[in-house]
């Protein structure tokens, strides 16, 4: 059972939902405490089904995105350039209830199930804080973007948002999944000139072509560690290098 949203929530009805690895991670409960029971999933796309009190931006039939890392819009992180850390919506992978009331909007028999990201998209309805929805043009559709709401947004924001780099530069690529694909687009997008793509998994370098990876290199063949294989390929290193693959090994 999903229960009706409260004040700044919306319910949405998921119509695609993708995986992404955070799920994998959490659901094998590795290195955090474990929430049970507990709907994971949050990259999506759904539409409004019905809006709570105080809502405005959004109402039912609105075509959206749940954004696991929120904006409230008013603090200082939400008004700054340089961050997106909202005091009141940023991420947290130990909450499983609504920031609202501390309650969860799922129940099976009167007990409770938990929500994950606040986001909670494997099901076919859930109740996200109104802060944590994008509303996109309805005619995009939701079974291609539902990648954008983690790992295209991931990948391609890091690279234009902070690593920045500049026309002409040189750019590696560490992991080529959808992030690491992603990153490779916005370091395309920002004029890079050489876009090194970095990975274990030869069968991943024929299609980073796609987005914008124009030399490859595998760990695997070199005896040296990777990062003097790119030092010499670059006269000294890469411009900017976007680590993709969440192993703190790379």
């Amino acid at each position: 059972e999903v229960a009706p949203p409260k004040a700044m929530e919306v319910r949405v009805k998921i119509l695609y939902t993708s995986l992404c690895h955070t799920d994998v991670y959490f659901w094998e409960a590795k290195g955090q405490t474990p929430v049970f029971p507990r709907i994971f999933g949050h990259e999506a796309g759904g539409v409004v089904e019905s809006v709570g009190e105080g809502v405005t931006g959004l109402a039912p039939g609105d075509h959206v995105l749940p954004i696991f890392t929120g904006e409230c819009g008013e603090c200082a992180h939400c008004k700054s350039q340089e961050s997106n850390m909202c005091d009141l919506l940023r991420i947290n992978t130990d909450r499983g209830v609504m920031i609202g009331d501390g309650q969860s909007r799922f129940s099976i028999n009167g007990k409770p199930i938990y929500h994950f990201l606040g986001t909670s998209t494997f099901s076919e309805y859930t109740v996200i804080h109104v802060g944590c929805l994008a509303k996109i043009n309805p005619s995009a559709p939701l079974d291609k973007v539902c990648v954008v709401s983690c790992g295209i947004s991931t990948g391609y924001g890091a690279t234009v948002n902070v690593a920045r780099p500049p026309k002409g530069s040189t750019v590696a690529v560490f992991g080529l999944g959808a992030v690491g694909l992603a990153a490779a687009e916005g370091a395309r997008a920002s004029g890079a000139s050489r876009i090194i793509g970095v990975d274990l998994n030869p069968s991943r370098f024929e299609g980073a072509n796609k987005f914008g990876v124009n030399e490859f290199v595998n760990p695997a063949d070199h005896k040296k560690p990777v990062q003097e294989v790119l030092a010499e390929m670059t006269n000294g290193g890469v411009d900017r290098s976007i680590e993709c693959t969440g192993n703190i090994n790379a």
